[in-house]
């Protein structure tokens, strides 16, 4: 058994419901939780990051941290950081399991060291997952690289002295958070120009809102297309607090817009800077009833809800979710600008119209987006594949509890890189749930 009571690998079954209510806690946010750890990593001294996620990103980064020469000591919820500032531990194999971001944050610092080596033991995933833009960026600044293909396994050696870089922002805005972590650090700074069309500006703000929290200078343009660091800066230490996830409350707030009942999530700040902050904007143009109330959203749920059209770049860790929201709404619902969704756990395009296929729901896709057609209801009664994919088994999970009967999704385990109390929190709220052995690893 693992931390939230339930076996190391899972498939659930999930019972259809009929309301929910209740209160909840929004899980600390994924997105902060590995930025604040890796920014304490690199100030010199100690840092408490208070509430950080349970996630398996995040176990990934403070194992990775610690490899390089961190001290890390969990205190309850929080992490204290004892810092290697700009020296992290040369020749360390560093192995972030299939936790992209956490790898692609760790490439970018790694220039700092000699020897650092990345591996994974999802080969099947993170291993096909593309980094060459980054890659080329830190040759580019004087990094030695060695890889194939541009895929993990992969080695980088520095040192790097900073300068101008471009790197592209057409598949990820990773790559350039990556420089961003490591410009401060550099002798000469960074200027970094990014390239292509920009996906996922929220993100990227969400790295320079943890450079503004860790001390550290910076000027970028309104676009975000040119981002300068000055050089010789250190990371401040001290104490941040990890905000409430709004990508993994998004399929609590579709849970509860679904099913009659009353849910308040408490945690969400109304001026966040993640993108799927927007999810709230999108469930009410759909027709939820949602009410703020300073950082508690208060969702009256059972309205019938109808279909949207709308650009998804700057939300794309919510729109698996609100396609459960899409899948249950009349008329047809668009997804567009989502081409990044398909370099994600799976491709979150083709295999979510998949799984919507093989309920009954009827979806197409296009390169870049997905669209929807609402149904009066979901059979259920079958078996559904969740891809290895977290956002995917929320989906399956939030169509089970509409379902006529009971669906079992595959390898549900998957569900803790990134919410791993994602069933604690609906059976709380009057969800049920059985675990079954899965054959899924």
């Amino acid at each position: 058994m693992t931390h939230d009571g339930l076996p190391e690998t899972f498939d659930v079954l999930v019972h259809p419901a009929q309301s929910l209510n209740g209160a909840l806690r929004a899980q600390p946010s994924k997105n902060y939780t590995t930025r604040f750890l890796l920014a304490a990593a690199l100030a010199e001294g100690e840092t408490r990051v208070v509430g950080i996620a349970g996630s398996e990103d995040a176990g990934a980064m403070l194992r990775c941290l610690e490899d390089w020469g961190a001290g890390v000591l969990l205190v309850g919820d929080d992490a204290v950081i004892r810092g290697f500032g700009a020296a992290p531990r040369a020749g360390v194999t560093l192995n972030p399991g299939n936790a992209g971001a956490v790898a692609r944050f760790l490439m970018g610092v790694a220039a700092l060291t000699t020897g650092t080596t990345l591996v994974t033991d999802y080969s099947d995933s993170l291993g096909k997952r593309p980094q060459g833009d980054l890659l080329d960026a830190l040759e580019r600044l004087g990094a030695r690289v060695g890889s194939t293909g541009g895929r993990l396994p992969l080695t980088i050696s520095g040192p790097v002295q900073g300068g101008v870089v471009e790197v592209s922002a057409e598949k990820s805005s990773q790559y350039a958070s990556s420089l961003i972590f490591l410009g401060p650090l550099l002798p000469l700074g960074l200027d970094l120009r990014l390239t292509g069309q920009i996906k996922s500006h929220a993100p990227l703000r969400q790295t320079l809102d943890t450079l503004s929290a860790f001390g550290v200078r910076f000027s970028a343009s309104e676009d975000l297309t040119r981002i300068s660091i000055p050089g010789g800066q250190k990371y401040g230490a001290g104490r941040v607090s990890v905000p409430g996830d709004y990508p993994g409350s998004a399929a609590m707030l579709v849970a509860a817009a679904l099913l009659p009942g009353q849910v308040r999530l408490y945690n969400l700040r109304e001026n966040d800077l993640q993108g799927e902050r927007e999810a709230v904007a999108v469930l009410r143009e759909m027709g939820a009833d949602i009410v703020r109330e300073g950082d508690t959203l208060l969702v009256r749920g059972g309205q019938p809800l109808h279909a949207v059209t709308r650009d998804g770049d700057g939300f794309t860790d919510a729109v698996q979710a609100l396609t459960a929201a899409a899948a249950l709404a009349e008329g047809q619902t668009t997804w567009q600008n989502v081409s990044t969704l398909r370099l994600k756990e799976c491709d979150r395009i083709s295999d979510t119209r998949r799984e919507l296929e093989r309920l009954s729901i009827r979806a197409t896709e296009t390169a870049d987006s997905l669209s929807i057609s609402g149904t009066g209801h979901i059979a259920g009664g079958l078996t559904a594949d969740g891809h290895g994919d977290h956002r995917m088994i929320m989906l399956l999970t939030l169509l089970g509890l509409r379902a006529d009967a009971p669906i079992r999704i595959t390898g549900a385990h998957h569900i803790r890189k990134s919410y791993p109390l994602f069933f604690r929190h609906l059976e709380g709220l009057g969800a049920r749930f059985e675990y079954l052995p899965s054959d899924t690893h």
